[in-house]
């Protein structure tokens, strides 16, 4: 799994060798420039011809190819090396945006070539040892390559020149922030292998180029080429400041090799302890996670959630579908009292849904959920997977609009989810003679003030398999909603996960979205029912 720090805190790199200050820097090989030659003008169309030609050629990975002086960083050495804000692209033109740009070093060492274009002409943006600040590393600037190159950039925009509104960095990685500003979650233009039983592989974003703004104008447009072993690729990314921060990515993918499981507009992000999950509850604070759940849109309107959870191996899910119609992983629970922590602030990290913009075909939504142990480490993937082979000599198109924002850019005009619980089933006051697990769905929304005073809301529950009982849906009036609960009693002491399916309904009318579920019953001799010494 691909890994981008989310706070000062961060200490992954710890381990890594200190590097003395008379380590000698050696040669460097950059990624080679990559411009129109011969009066040609840079644009889409010519960025696409450029990614084609390239998957007819041998992949050549520059990871790596920087001083040994910057790959021997620590982690708290490279947070060191600071790009100077008076150094940004376009500080003294009249746009609302600038650019900034992040050094390669430590655990970024693949150079990266950036270009600024201006009426289809391309110009490199020249590596320049003055625009940073190396801080008490032991990194001399003067002494590094002139076409160094550098690791990713950042963005800021006119309503605030100190923090970001969007930032590329490491491999195909980016984020981008709604009106609060908050860093969470991560994409990525590709993920290629993800969750098998061989190496990830992640292809990288090698040259970008910067359309320059117009005075005045929120969009900014970038394009972006991709390389790595399987697959090359020409990316477009015009992106609107604003609530949400919206992009519109157009992608066009020429594979080199087969490849068995491509992720299309893959989300990275990370759910450690939640409502339903306290696998790891030895953290003081109640929630830790940057999302909630997976929610999607499928080809024939059924808006669906899927909690997330952190489980105690990998568990891996693939939602069937033909042309969906959206899907993202979202921060629903935005209260901060669930978190606590006023340091990172859990409930400002941006939801992030995926719109497709045409047919996509058959394939699914694949969800990948990781053990975690730590809230640095991102646990959970999800991606859209072509059904159709993926082979040699192809051209695979995908656009999509991306919404990063506290809301959801759309509504169901049903009840959604607000809140998963899970416990020991059974009835309070009376002993267990069984184990069963206790599932409580909080639904909320609108449409439950259009019910009249004579209609029964139920429950719909679907299961794979074991006996569902106790079942009730009660008024929840501090939310506006309803809460549906039910007991799950596996009838076997198998430890296969078991898949659930809950819906409201009234009077034969759908209320609510389906929530989903995958649970995996304990160990026969885990299955502890927990009864009090007076229960007879």
């Amino acid at each position: 799994m691909g890994q981008w720090a989310k706070r000062s805190a961060v200490l992954a790199s710890k381990t890594a060798l200190m590097v003395s200050a008379l380590v000698s820097v050696t040669a460097c090989a950059v990624t080679p420039s990559v411009n129109p030659q011969d009066g040609e003008k840079f644009d889409y169309a010519w960025l696409k011809g450029y990614a084609k030609n390239l998957s007819e050629q041998p992949y050549e990975s520059h990871q790596g190819d920087v001083p040994s002086v910057l790959s021997g960083l620590d982690w708290d050495e490279y947070q060191q090396l600071h790009f100077k804000r008076e150094e940004s692209l376009w500080q003294k033109e009249d746009t609302a945006f600038r650019a900034g740009f992040f050094h390669l070093g430590q655990g970024f060492v693949t150079p990266v070539q950036i270009n600024v274009i201006e009426d289809g002409e391309a110009e490199p943006v020249e590596y320049d040892a003055d625009m940073f600040d190396y801080g008490k590393t032991p990194v001399n600037g003067n002494s590094l390559p002139k076409d160094l190159g550098f690791a990713g950039f950042r963005m800021q925009y006119g309503t605030d020149w100190e923090r970001d509104i969007v930032a590329f960095l490491g491999a195909s990685y980016f984020r981008a922030v709604g009106a609060e500003m908050q860093y969470g979650l991560s994409a990525r233009g590709l993920a290629i292998d993800t969750a098998m039983n061989k190496p990830e592989e992640f292809p990288v974003f090698t040259h970008f180029w910067f359309e320059k703004p117009k005075p005045g104008a929120d969009e900014v447009t970038i394009y972006a080429l991709m390389d790595s072993d399987s697959i090359t690729g020409a990316y477009r990314f015009d992106i609107k400041a604003g609530e949400p921060l919206t992009m519109r990515v157009d992608s066009a993918l020429y594979p080199r090799k087969e490849i068995e499981r491509l992720g299309v507009a893959p989300l990275t992000s990370m759910y450690m302890i939640g409502e339903n999950d306290r696998r790891t509850n030895y953290d003081w604070r109640p929630e830790i996670h940057d999302s909630d759940g997976l929610e999607m849109l499928t080809g024939n309107g059924d808006w669906i959630w899927r909690p997330l959870g952190n489980p105690e191996q990998l568990r891996f899910n693939a939602y069937m579908d033909e042309n969906p119609q959206g899907f993202g992983l979202m921060q629903r629970d935005r209260n901060f009292d669930h978190y606590l922590d006023d340091g990172v602030f859990y409930e400002k990290r941006p939801s992030l849904w995926i719109e497709p913009i045409g047919n996509w075909g058959k394939g699914s939504v694949q969800l990948v959920e990781i053990p975690t142990l730590d809230e640095t480490f991102d646990n959970i993937v999800a991606f859209w997977n072509p059904a159709e082979e993926v082979k040699p000599g192809q051209e695979l198109l995908y656009s999509y609009n991306m919404y990063w924002g506290s809301e959801a850019p759309f509504e169901s005009g049903k009840a959604t989810v607000q809140s998963t619980y899970t416990g020991i089933g059974g009835v309070v006051g009376k002993k267990r003679e069984y184990y069963s697990k206790r599932f409580a769905i909080d639904f909320e929304g609108e449409i439950f003030d259009m019910l009249g005073q004579t209609a029964k809301v139920k429950p719909v529950i679907e299961t794979s398999r074991g006996r569902v009982e106790i079942t009730s849906a009660r008024p929840q009036h501090h939310i506006g909603g309803y809460r549906a609960m039910f007991d799950l009693v596996p009838l076997d002491e198998s430890q296969e996960p078991i898949n659930i399916k809950v819906h409201l309904e009234a009077n034969g009318q759908v209320l609510s979205e389906t929530w989903q579920y995958q649970w995996t019953p304990p160990a026969a001799e885990d299955r502890e029912l927990y009864n009090a010494g007076h229960l007879k």
